[in-house]
């Protein structure tokens, strides 16, 4: 099984390119982020001609995430945390693999910039609450997939020049020890898991030729609880959407999960 995690910064703007990289990729699931449209708008019959079904949490010109799955996604939920600003940042559902029950939890974390604001304590207190209710979710199944954009770099590896990210709500020791407590908990970071030095990136800013210098940032992650690594293939960065014309500023992200 092939799944796949993508902010695609606009779903409709993107559509063209998001249904050229499904022909060309064949996906089972894809978690879309910050797909910034309402559930009525959301292309779901593009999707449906290609043979795929669409779940979604939307928000009017910001945020929203998205399942599109060419198999049904059982128990979808829009509701896994209490979101103080009621923003659309997390979908959860359940498939089978192997005859196991796993739990799929598709995030879009908020960007929390600049750090003296209001805008970092909501990524604080999103993130502690995501953890809290992760902690719970554990003691129910203990086959998790966590996958989206995180906004946070893990490690230095994970940025260009990360002296440059030192104080960024991204980048910042508090919330990477954040991370780092998910983590703990019995998870592993896919693809830093099968790639231990490998200095590859999920995002780069459209602004200073970022892309063409890659001056990137590892943000997007695929996170699974530990005794699901034995039924992973591979994990890769595919670059090549973030080439094409009127790209986002994320590329995908494809697990295979036996």
């Amino acid at each position: 099984m092939k799944i796949v995690s993508w902010n695609v910064n606009s779903v409709r703007a993107r559509i063209e390119n998001i249904l050229e990289y499904i022909n060309d990729s064949n996906p089972d699931i894809l978690f879309l982020q910050e797909i910034k449209t309402q559930n009525e708008n959301f292309p779901s019959e593009s999707f449906a001609k290609s043979g795929y079904n669409s779940y979604v949490f939307g928000q009017k010109s910001y945020n929203g995430v998205a399942f599109v799955s060419k198999s049904k996604i059982e128990n979808i939920k829009r509701d896994f945390i209490k979101d103080k600003l009621k923003q659309s940042r997390i979908i959860t559902g359940e498939i089978l693999i192997n005859k196991k029950k796993i739990k799929l939890i598709n995030i879009y974390v908020p960007n929390g910039n600049p750090v003296d604001t209001e805008k970092y304590e909501y990524k604080k207190d999103w993130l502690t609450s995501f953890i809290k209710k992760i902690k719970k979710e554990l003691t129910i199944n203990s086959n998790i997939i966590i996958s989206g954009d995180f906004n946070i770099i893990p490690e230095e590896i994970d940025v260009y020049d990360s002296k440059r990210y030192e104080d960024d709500a991204l980048y910042r020791l508090e919330i990477r020890k954040k991370f780092r407590e998910l983590i703990n908990y019995g998870f592993s970071d896919l693809f830093r898991h099968f790639n231990k030095s490998k200095h590859e990136y999920t995002f780069w800013d459209y602004f200073a030729g970022s892309w063409k210098k890659n001056y990137g940032m590892r943000i997007d992650h695929f996170l699974a609880s530990n005794n699901l690594i034995g039924n992973v293939k591979s994990i890769t960065i595919n670059k090549k959407p973030r080439s094409k014309t009127k790209p986002s500023d994320h590329t995908p992200i494809e697990l295979e999960i036996s």
